[in-house]
């Protein structure tokens, strides 16, 4: 499989074959959902409802820490929590044809919540305790955690290996994340141990769907282990807004509250690996069409002048 274009064979008749190849009777109707790490489709079911195929891309995650998420996914619905869990097709969840691996899922669809409402964000904070709750009865032996080298030093490796960072930025740039990681690990150091429990890893409003009869998460593919707050402060527009989450979290499970001083360091290690992860992957044709700005020299001038600013919150030499 080419590594330049790892889905120049995911055809439309390719995709519907796999669905066949797992046993369901496609009517043809076929639909791209938004999605560029990974592609994912509806598709129409003779005499049923639509289900969701997700196609994994090649070389991400090995198959013991895909069958990972999918056990913790299938554990949280499990325990009547508003996960979506991939269907379990001869005992396999994990399905492979030709050169893919993939998955298949129920359609449950819904809209954007709204967490401007205290009523919605004490609901959130409830089902994310109880999501923590059970992500905390195990852990993941294979897909990692939220750490330095994940999240500061490989992706800033990737951006200065890339075509991307304008030449005229390269030495900002390697100073900036070198400071920043010293920072980083001094911040951690200081807030001391925290628990390391099985998340959702990348609960931002995009991955919560909201229906008449509540929310429900979605998208798992980013699950790893790391401190709980990391599935609050994506959802929090505000610090009144964390308050009424940790209010709601509060009914179902206790929140360590030195956690908080972890918001800021992961803010800003989860910009580092969004432009890292970007830069890995620009010669997928489905990122330079939706991230274009990024191609522009201003944008990573103005990511240097976040990652200086941040220093300077933390204490470091911003002369960058």
């Amino acid at each position: 499989m080419d590594s330049e274009a790892p889905y120049a064979n995911l055809s439309p008749d390719l995709i519907l074959d796999a669905v066949a190849d797992a046993g369901y009777e496609p009517d043809g109707r076929m639909l791209a959902m938004g999605s560029y790490e990974n592609r994912v489709y509806q598709v129409g079911i003779e005499d049923t409802t639509p289900l969701i195929v997700k196609f994994y891309r090649p070389g991400r995650w090995s198959d013991a820490a895909i069958d990972e998420e999918h056990q913790f996914a299938l554990e949280l619905f499990a325990a009547e929590l508003p996960v979506v869990a991939p269907l379990v097709i001869d005992g396999r969840t994990l399905l492979e044809f030709e050169e893919f691996r993939f998955s298949l899922y129920p359609r449950q669809g819904g809209r954007s919540p709204e967490l401007e409402s205290r009523d919605n964000l004490e609901w959130m904070g409830r089902l994310l305790a109880r999501i923590h709750g059970v992500g905390s009865r195990g852990a993941f032996g294979e897909r990692g955690h939220i750490d330095l080298d994940t999240f500061v030093h490989e992706p800033a490796d990737a951006v200065l290996d890339s075509e991307l960072l304008p030449a005229t930025l390269h030495q900002r740039y390697r100073e900036l994340t070198l400071e920043l990681g010293d920072l980083l690990e001094e911040r951690f150091e200081a807030v001391g141990p925290v628990r390391q429990i099985r998340l959702h890893g990348d609960c931002h409003r995009g991955n919560v769907l909201w229906t008449d009869a509540g929310p429900h998460f979605v998208d798992l593919d980013d699950a790893r282990m790391g401190p709980a707050v990391q599935d609050l402060w994506m959802l929090a527009p505000s610090p009144t807004s964390l308050d009424i989450l940790l209010e709601g979290y509060a009914e179902f499970r206790e929140f360590d509250s030195t956690e908080l001083a972890l918001i800021d360091p992961l803010r800003i290690m989860r910009q580092v690996h969004w432009a890292g992860w970007v830069a890995m992957r620009w010669h997928d044709s489905a990122f330079p069409m939706a991230f274009a700005h990024v191609g522009e020299a201003r944008w990573w001038e103005e990511h240097c002048n976040d990652l200086g600013e941040a220093i300077d919150q933390m204490g470091g030499n911003a002369r960058y």
